[in-house]
């Protein structure tokens, strides 16, 4: 049970997201004893992913704004003379202004109940099995996944992952699958045959798998062959969802807190390959990169094949074009050509290039993607040649995303640290740090049940700071919205889209608003809709933000307003607006009175790429253990050597099978015994 913990560990972990779960994976791989607790009740914290119902009361909670109950009042009589308590906040403060909209008939819904879920259960105080995963269903994989592949193949050394021969139809992403993944060893068999019964066990009964039990974090993916294609002749006209529909196929949304894609030779990509954490998930290839421009939604020529192919560029606009990126792969070995402009901002040298209006912006805002009047020309050149290095890796545009949304991700690093034998427990609050005044260092937590567990190094996420410890700390903010539509905001013969948006800014001085659009192949949404998450820092409340680049992408008249109407726009179905805090770029000395082996881990930042969170994660490891290799592959079962005392039991027993049975054996028990989670 979670009330009777071991007392001693090597590093003790404080929050499931992203920077944290890449840590303690990093720590349980290099040997250390890790325990990674989270007061919530869903891996992730602001990198969660959520079912529509899950969203819904997770809304809930931070319109309310409860504190937590305390169990342990009398947590202070555990700390001793010579010892100091710096308590943790009990209340998550990163999330304000929430606000939801549904433009379809709630009275319809009234009733509805959620199909596969289980009766008269809420979303927070379910049981483990059904609520510790943030995307509770794990319903089949799309055919056109991308799996990164194993040490094993040419992609450990940075050749294209897996092979590319024929792209998927309907203009969906190649599947990069093993070069024969029908052969697998069977150590890989036994690993995966836990995630596959959680799976199974999920689209059965409809009961998400429970990362970090038996299970493990993140279930592995369903064959690519259970899933049904979206039919080419289906009708061309948006079909008609109702708000009831929405809720009743609830568990078919996996909706992100934090909207992000992933660079394909990006550092997450990169520490993905390398850990062997991309065996546990699956992404596909985003599609396609589109521009708005004099109110119109256009698509972006990105590569050498899609300019010459584009019909909204004349032949000079492509030579124009073909030969300004082929510079910005090699800018600098000529330093002459942009030298003068060093000290102007990218659009300024833009407008030096000869290039055309919708040239420049098309480089401007949809490949470059940088700020109009804050982003110098090294930072433009920089960013459009980070764009162009990740073409073609796995197809026409740099980005992946993956499968089930970004919430996997910290379940697949929470699932590596599982297997070298790190303890999970959720719901599980720390009070407080216990610090040492003698030497000054943190000694130990305590828990909400009072219990003393000691460590040498603590990794906290910044949520979990007290107001005293942030008195100096000066946050930014990331306004969010997320949208349910019923079709795409530019239709095109393929239903099946994943779409990179930068909208500029409306007002001088005003930031550009990311928006990604994903379609019901990525298994974040239902089939006939589209997720469309708006991410841009903030400068108001979320709604004063977004709203009016909201209004001009998309219809937001109600169910009933529309019945006899033809909208040229796609209609909203349901909307949510929030800020989130963005603790990124803080510095540790900020935070008032934090011993030297407490690391604080930031929440997400308002970048389209991960690269800031797996940045920080390498850099705290790398301070608490210098000698040890950050995130190696995992060892091949085959290459493991037994001592003899171990392999004679084996020997003495009724063993007719060959030498590769303890092996075997060992990987299973590694996998399974090992990523049992604790809970309360």
């Amino acid at each position: 049970m979670a009330d009777n913990l071991p007392t001693e560990f090597d590093v003790v972990v404080v929050g499931t997201g992203l920077p944290e779960s890449i840590i303690a994976a990093a720590c349980a791989r290099s040997g250390q004893r890790v325990l990674h607790v989270d007061s919530r009740n869903y891996y992730g914290g602001n990198w969660a992913s959520f079912s529509f119902s899950g969203l819904l009361s997770w809304i809930k909670d931070n319109q309310q704004k409860t504190d937590l109950s305390d169990e342990c009042e009398d947590w202070r009589k555990l700390i001793l003379e010579d010892e100091e308590a710096i308590p943790l906040s009990s209340k998550d403060k990163t999330i304000q202004h929430v606000e939801d909209f549904c433009f379809g008939d709630q009275d319809s819904a009234e009733g509805v109940e959620e199909a596969g879920a289980l009766p008269k259960l809420p979303v927070f105080g379910a049981p483990a099995a059904q609520e510790e995963s943030p995307a509770p269903e794990k319903e089949s994989p799309a055919a056109e996944g991308i799996a990164l592949g194993s040490q094993e193949s040419p992609a450990a050394e940075g050749i294209a992952l897996g092979s590319q021969e024929s792209p998927a139809a309907e203009g969906d992403s190649p599947g990069l699958e093993k070069e024969n993944p029908a052969v697998e060893s069977p150590a890989e068999e036994a690993e995966q045959a836990p995630g596959w019964e959680a799976a199974r066990a999920a689209a059965g009964d409809g009961a998400g798998a429970a990362p970090g039990s038996a299970a493990a974090p993140s279930a592995a993916p369903l064959p690519a062959e259970m899933e049904t294609a979206p039919s080419e002749n289906a009708a061309q006209e948006p079909k008609k969802i109702t708000y009831s529909q929405i809720v009743r196929e609830g568990r078919r949304f996996n909706i992100d807190l934090v909207s992000k894609l992933l660079y394909s030779r990006g550092l997450l990509i990169d520490l993905l390959i390398k850990s062997n954490v991309s065996r546990y998930a699956e992404f596909k290839n985003a599609t396609r990169v589109l521009a708005f421009r004099e109110g119109k939604v256009e698509q972006v020529p990105c590569s050498r094949a899609d300019v010459f192919n584009s019909r909204q560029l004349t032949m000079v606009e492509k030579r124009m074009l073909m030969k300004f990126l082929t510079f910005c792969l090699d800018y600098e070995q000529h330093p002459e050509e942009y030298q003068d402009h060093e000290n102007s901002t990218f659009a300024q040298f833009l407008q030096t290039r000869k290039l055309t209006p919708s040239l420049q912006h098309f480089i401007l805002h949809s490949i470059a993607m940088v700020s109009e009047t804050e982003s110098s020309t090294l930072e433009g050149l920089q960013a459009t040649k980070k764009f162009l290095q990740c073409l073609g890796r796995y197809g026409n545009t740099p980005f992946l995303f993956p499968l089930y949304g970004q919430g996997e991700i910290p379940q697949c690093f929470c699932r590596l640290c599982a297997v070298f034998g790190g303890i999970y427990c959720l719901r599980h609050a720390v009070r407080c740090l216990v610090l040492d005044r003698a030497s000054g260092r943190c000694k130990a937590i305590v828990d909400h049940f009072g219990q003393r567990i000691s460590a040498n190094y603590f990794i906290v996420e910044d949520s979990y700071l007290s107001e005293s410890t942030c008195t100096n700390v000066c946050y930014r903010q990331i306004s969010r919205a997320v949208l349910i539509t019923d079709q795409s905001v530019l239709n095109t013969d393929s239903e099946q889209q994943v779409s990179l948006l930068t909208v500029p800014p409306l007002e001088a001085g005003g930031a550009a608003i990311c928006v990604i659009e994903l379609c019901s192949s990525t298994m974040t949404c239902m089939k006939d809709t589209y997720l469309v998450h708006l991410t841009c820092p903030s400068t108001k409340t979320a709604r004063e933000d977004l709203e009016p680049v909201v209004q001009k992408l998309f219809n937001l008249t109600t169910e009933k307003e529309t019945e006899n109407e033809e909208l040229e726009k796609p209609r909203v179905l349901w909307a949510v607006y929030f800020n989130m805090r963005d603790s990124s770029g803080v510095e540790k000395s900020s935070y008032a009175g934090l011993p030297s082996n407490v690391y604080v881990c930031s929440g997400p930042d308002s970048a389209l790429g991960n690269d800031c969170a797996v940045k920080q994660a390498e850099t705290i490891f790398r301070e608490m253990f210098p000698t040890e290799e950050f995130c190696p592959p995992p060892p091949n079962p085959e290459d493991i050597i037994y001592d003899e005392d171990e392999i004679e039991p084996e020997e003495s027993g009724l063993n007719n099978s060959p030498e590769t049975k303890p092996e075997t054996s060992a990987e299973e028990s590694s996998s399974e015994g090992a990523a049992v989670t604790k809970e309360e």
